[in-house]
């Protein structure tokens, strides 16, 4: 055990920590601005079917919401047993950004995530809905001020380095610079709507399950209505979110663009824009290379024959791994060109009408979920791994902010245990989250052999249309009960017109 290496086992463990614990930020920060949508639609309406829309999200994103706290808890104890070198290094500045993400975030979403999940029959219908509005604030806020933190480490602005003790730290001299560093807010951008993404094709996929099983319909033509428009303009507007992140990585981190793009060599004129190839370390060069001749001038300057740095401007010791950053780079890269070829299909057909018959788009859609998925995954893998050897860009190097004192030996032991602990959970979530859409979104409840709308139906025939109900005095009091019929087909809500009779 004594020959392991701490540096990597400790980048490892963060690395599953935080991979699992992504996967449900980026759903609560899109699901709570479709809730809005939802709510706000009805609230506009009156028309029931959005109350259940609403309704029905708002148990995924709450499931979802509370497996994401209970994950993420741990990355923050893996600073001071794992990572105490860089705790000290980095305590006033991430000390700042983590207490206003609890302050004005986590406790804004979890404190009307109550009223949210439990307040529709307790408080009125605005103040619910303000209550969705806050939670949805409360999960952006969440995003800002994570990502504020991550993209100190990117660009450091704001602060000055003192010695505490022979140690040096960085502390704060000015906390706007330090939240509008150069690099927070275009990766703030791309981040939201990586989530959006992720969130209309969450919504897409259980919606498009839906119609293909012929349940829910209304309900989920109109979600996957909303969540298309979304999605739709996420997708258009990432790619600017990213050529405006690429010109700053350009400017402040030009070992890392390096990386991302597989450029080995300054030159003298443009640099090619690789589209797809194997990066070989050995050779300093791309194999099977496809590329756009100074197509990476091109983005980061305007300038095609401008030359761009090169891995060879640095020492070996400051370059980034270029395989793993140039793979899942461009892996994001070509996930998102595909959702948005997806995005742009589905959106004719529905301007055409035929969208929801197209059952082999719906399965596509099933599962293309997924996509997103990877994508926001990668996507941070990329911006971290190419950040490297340096944790914070330029000040502190990775196997300087490691815990010199915890052994090899228990770092992997704990690896494994955090691999059962989130096996489980994730099973849990994934078991639960099955038994929420299997049971769909307010399905009409039904008595042994009687379905509501029967009793609705059976009524009418024995009072008229406007005849009393079924539960008033007179009806309790007759001697003879009204004769009642089987449903003839199942209580499904295929018929709008059947949703609002019973619900109205």
């Amino acid at each position: 055990m004594d020959g392991l290496d701490v540096v990597l086992l400790s980048r490892i463990q963060f690395a599953l920590t935080i991979a699992f614990h992504y996967i449900f930020p980026p759903l609560s920060i899109g699901l709570g601005l479709l809730m809005v949508v939802m709510e706000g639609m009805y609230m506009k309406t009156r028309d029931p079917i959005y109350e259940r829309m609403t309704k029905f999200w708002t148990k995924i994103f709450g499931l979802n919401f509370a497996i994401g706290v209970a994950s993420g808890i741990v990355m923050e104890f893996q600073f001071g047993t794992n990572w105490s070198g860089y705790s000290r290094y980095v305590g006033d500045v991430f000390g700042s950004a983590l207490a206003a993400e609890g302050i004005f975030a986590f406790f804004l979403e979890s404190g009307f995530l109550a009223i949210l999940v439990f307040g529709w029959d307790r408080v009125s219908s605005r103040m619910h809905f303000f209550s969705t509005i806050m939670v949805a604030l409360g999960a952006m806020f969440s995003s800002v001020w994570i990502v504020v933190a991550n993209s100190w480490q990117q660009t450091p602005a704001g602060h000055h380095i003192v010695m505490n003790n022979g140690v040096p730290r960085a502390e704060i001299v000015d906390f706007w610079q330090l939240v509008f560093n150069p690099s927070s807010m275009p990766r703030l951008g791309h981040v939201i709507l990586g989530a959006w993404i992720l969130s209309a094709f969450f919504v897409m996929s259980i919606s498009a399950w839906y119609i293909l099983k012929g349940r829910h319909l209304e309900v989920a033509r109109r979600s996957f209505t909303i969540a298309l428009v979304l999605g739709a303009v996420a997708s258009i507007l990432i790619p600017f979110s990213g050529h405006t992140q690429a010109t700053i990585v350009a400017e402040h981190q030009p070992a890392k663009l390096a990386a991302l793009e597989g450029h080995y060599t300054t030159g003298s004129g443009g640099a090619p824009l690789y589209l797809f190839g194997i990066p070989n370390d050995e050779a300093a060069r791309v194999d099977y290379a496809v590329a756009i001749p100074g197509g990476l001038s091109f983005l980061t300057s305007g300038d095609a024959n401008r030359p761009v740095t090169g891995l060879d401007a640095f020492a070996a010791e400051d370059r980034p791994p270029v395989a793993a950053t140039f793979y899942s780079y461009h892996l994001m890269v070509a996930l998102g060109l595909a959702l948005l070829a997806l995005i742009v299909v589905a959106g004719v057909l529905r301007l055409r009408g035929v969208l929801f018959e197209s059952r082999w788009l719906m399965w596509i859609f099933v599962f293309a979920v997924g996509g997103p998925y990877i994508a926001n995954q990668v996507g941070w893998a990329a911006a971290e791994i190419g950040r490297q050897p340096w944790i914070v860009y330029g000040l502190l190097r990775t196997s300087d902010g490691v815990s010199k004192v915890v052994p090899g030996g228990q770092i992997l032991a704990s690896i494994g245990m955090f691999g059962v602990i989130y096996t489980l959970l994730g099973a849990v979530w994934i078991f639960v989250l099955h038994n929420k859409i299997a049971h769909g979104p307010d399905e009409i409840a039904l008595m042994p052999d009687l379905a509501v709308g029967s009793l609705l139906t059976a009524a009418a025939t024995v009072h008229g249309p406007g005849g009393p109900s079924l539960t008033d005095a007179h009806a309790q009091g007759s001697s003879e009960e009204a004769p009642v019929q089987k449903p003839s087909s199942s209580p499904e809500d295929t018929s709008t017109e059947t949703e609002h009779s019973i619900r109205g």
